[in-house]
């Protein structure tokens, strides 16, 4: 048995929102959507207030499963490594993976929220109601709290199968914390981040278009991802205070100085980035921390209402994502809401805090790592480790961006292993195929299941 079609609430029509409108439509439920902002497809949002997003085999895996693979071919632009970009102007090309199908993709958030609402709202039974605000969830009462923010009044609806997928600052978590039916946390980071535009010379890209460049100074980074215009999205990710920092970039002449010695061939692809600086704003980051995603079948938190994280494993989306898959596939088998809304939170709780962690540790990689030889090594040593042994040993970046059916927990915890195997092979100077390798993938590592 599983639930019958039946009214459903979804709070934010951002991109999970849209998603999981969009699959609760295809099996016939009546869907409500939420959304504070005006309609994205008429109004875009501002330049600079959004990370450009890297779109992976999770997140692919999601559309398909809507319907959309075809539709979102020509939103995205393949990028197949990191083009790592030094102080002198050199260039390397780091591939992520080892076969053509392992590259990730670029892809312009709004234009994505856009097919989203657009596949959506293709539904009889879809209705999105913008600038109508949720300003929080009264379990006790069974109501939803909604502002028309145009007529400038608020009203009540029932809570009842209700998903909130406002983001972030989820104004649903937020209520259901103060009125202590959950403990939630966010943990800023030190870093912001501010977009600036690389723009097409005669309509094509100015760098090489199939990747993802990154531009790493230690402490700070700058990167640019391809969009399919021909332009580039780029983000400088730096601290928000010290001699390296927003704090120190005050004057547009520090932001010259900075761009002139650190970034020298990217400043020269941005004969405007002094003033794109100045008028973009800056951007914060952090990760969200919620021991309990639901109130009984009222309502559940999902995708970065739940789970935010920050943005340096390119996987903030694919996870929230694979969060819309995962409820749309344990629906099948569910009785309740309340059922459903249980079994979703423990699968999908342990994924979600180990991708959080490992976007943190990726954000020192490419900023710093990338830059350390021992680093290097182990990456190919990596690699040849996967060559030689692909049913137990796959690099933990890997498993993250190409192997959904390796879940987020299990890279975690298998790449901790992975990790140990190569700085003994590395210190010890033992290549892949050596009797060490072999004995120490064996002993250290379960064969992969379908691998």
């Amino acid at each position: 048995m599983s639930i019958a079609p039946a009214p459903v609430t979804v709070i934010g029509a951002g991109l999970s929102g849209a998603l999981v409108a969009l699959l609760f439509a295809r099996r016939g439920f009546t869907v409500t959507v939420y959304e504070r902002r005006p309609d994205p497809r008429l109004e875009p949002s501002d330049a600079g207030r959004s990370i450009n997003l890297a779109l992976a085999t999770r997140g692919l895996r999601a559309l398909e499963r809507a319907g959309l693979a075809e539709q979102v071919q020509p939103l995205l632009t393949p990028m197949r490594g990191r083009m790592v970009h030094g102080r002198d102007g050199t260039t390397s090309l780091l591939p992520y993976g080892q076969t053509a199908r392992e590259v990730i993709y670029s892809v312009e958030r709004d234009q994505l929220n856009t097919l989203l609402i657009d596949a959506a709202d293709s539904h009889p039974n879809v209705s999105f109601r913008f600038r109508h605000a949720c300003l929080g969830a009264r379990p006790a009462e069974g109501a939803l709290l909604i502002r028309d923010q145009q007529a400038e009044h608020g009203y009540e609806v029932a809570l009842t199968a209700t998903i909130a997928t406002d983001g972030a600052g989820s104004a649903v978590r937020t209520s259901l914390a103060a009125a202590g039916y959950l403990n939630a946390r966010e943990e800023l980071l030190d870093h912001d981040y501010k977009e600036l535009t690389i723009p097409a010379v005669d309509g094509a890209h100015a760098i090489e278009r199939h990747a993802l460049h990154v531009w790493p100074r230690g402490d700070y980074m700058l990167i640019a991802l391809p969009n399919p215009s021909g332009t580039f999205t780029a983000t400088l990710f730096m601290a928000k205070s010290g001699a390296q920092s927003f704090a120190a970039l005050a004057a547009p002449a520090q932001v010259a100085q900075l761009f002139a010695r650190d970034f020298a061939d990217a400043a020269a692809l941005m004969p405007n980035h002094v003033e794109q600086f100045a008028a973009h704003p800056q951007g914060i980051m952090g990760t969200v921390y919620c021991d309990r995603w639901h109130v009984g079948g009222q309502v559940l938190l999902l995708g970065d209402a739940a789970h935010a994280i920050v943005p340096f494993h390119g996987q903030g989306m694919n996870c929230a994502f694979e969060d819309c898959t995962a409820l749309d596939r344990l629906l099948d088998d569910s009785v309740t809401w309340q059922e459903l809304f249980a079994r979703f939170a423990a699968e999908r709780k342990p994924n979600a805090d180990a991708i959080a962690a490992m976007a943190l540790e990726n954000y020192v990689e490419m900023r710093a790592s990338v830059l350390d030889p021992a680093f290097v090594r182990q990456r190919q040593l990596g690699h040849a480790l996967e060559r030689s042994y692909p049913e137990r040993f796959i690099p933990r970046y890997s498993m993250v961006m190409f192997h959904p059916e390796i879940g987020y927990r299990q890279a975690w915890e298998r790449g901790q292993r992975q990790s140990e195997i190569l700085q003994s092979l590395d210190a010890a100077g033992h290549t892949a195929d050596s009797p060490a390798a072999k004995q120490l993938v064996e002993a250290k590592l379960s064969l992969l299941a379908g691998h």
